[in-house]
């Protein structure tokens, strides 16, 4: 009788194991770290094995070479499970990786140039210093946040800063590249959210209360960094309405008649003259300046700082909003 040979020790604590025959490590071929898959005929093998149902969960691939590799499941919706896969330093350079599921994996230093990987779940995959020229990215899923950016804000909470400023930086470059990858693909808005994450990582690295952090952060709040014309928008509308109900308690003058809230009115007569308010403070916001209604006492303060600040913001939006639909 034929002596049962030993099956794979890869396990994961989510309950996936791997069946493959173990080698003298307790590994599998393709779980062992310590073989390098760069043979002539490691590709073909690794696609054979995909396509036998083969466990790719956890597969070590430091360094192999696999270009033009074609790991698509073909004629299915989900595509092969890569998960937690380690490809550090990986020939993938023209390789078929379309709605490959890489989450937690590691492509660091991966080559993935002029690989197609539309619809790839990179959500925190290590994405460090890949090489992404002439990659195919439209629909990536990276989440949230990235893998660093992560571990940067964990460390933050804890006080470490250094350790926290260093998986930043890692971050900064990881947003660049992917914007820069983004860009030669004519991806435009993938590109604007890269870049706008790419300057908030830059933020995080600045002193916490120095004014360079403080003036960076405006800029993300008002415009995105010249990505978000609608929160220009947003902006606008908040303070029109904060400022229509200031007006509403400092009063304006119409005709010889302050209008001013006042608790004998009645509601209507109250809400007629909020309406005023806000009409007033859309025509000094916009710089109109109609004169019907002028400011009395401390809304003429008001009326000075809106008027400066609208005047600002036109402009603001005029450029974010030019810049958003030329690129």
């Amino acid at each position: 009788m034929d002596e049962k040979k030993p099956t794979c020790c890869y396990h994961e604590d989510e309950g996936f194991s791997c069946s493959e025959p173990a080698g003298p490590s307790g590994l599998c071929y393709w779980h062992d770290p310590r073989i390098t898959k760069d043979g002539p005929d490691d590709k073909a093998k690794l696609e054979a094995y995909a396509r036998g149902g083969g466990m790719l969960r956890g597969v070590h691939l430091k360094r192999a070479n696999l270009a033009g590799i074609d790991l698509v499941k073909h004629h299915s919706k989900t595509g092969y499970d890569m998960s937690h896969a380690e490809l550090y330093r990986a020939n993938l350079q023209g390789a078929h990786l379309f709605n490959l599921n890489l989450e937690n994996a590691s492509l660091m230093k991966a080559d993935l140039r002029e690989a197609n990987i539309h619809c790839a779940n990179l959500l925190n995959t290590n994405l460090l210093g890949i090489k992404w020229f002439g990659a195919k990215i439209e629909n990536i899923s990276t989440g949230k946040l990235i893998k660093q950016e992560k571990l940067a804000m964990e460390a933050e909470k804890v006080g470490e800063m250094e350790i926290a400023i260093d998986y930043f930086e890692q971050a900064e470059e990881i947003y660049r590249d992917l914007r820069k990858a983004a860009e030669r693909e004519g991806l435009f808005a993938m590109a604007g959210h890269f870049i706008q994450k790419e300057l908030t990582m830059r933020r995080h690295q600045l002193p916490k209360y120095s004014k360079a952090r403080l003036v960076s952060k405006l800029v993300d709040v008002f415009c995105g960094y010249g990505e978000s014309p609608m929160r220009v928008i947003g902006f606008s509308m908040m303070l029109i309405l904060i400022c229509a109900v200031l007006y509403f308690f400092t009063g304006l003058s119409y005709g010889g008649t302050e209008h001013v809230f006042r608790p004998e009115n009645t509601f209507s007569r109250n809400f007629y003259l909020f309406f005023n308010c806000i009409y007033y403070s859309v025509v000094t916001f916009t710089t109109l300046g109609y004169g019907d209604f002028t400011p009395i006492g401390f809304s003429r303060l008001i009326a000075a700082i809106e008027a400066f600040t609208g005047s600002f913001t036109i402009a603001l939006f005029v450029v974010v909003f030019v810049k958003k639909m030329t690129r």
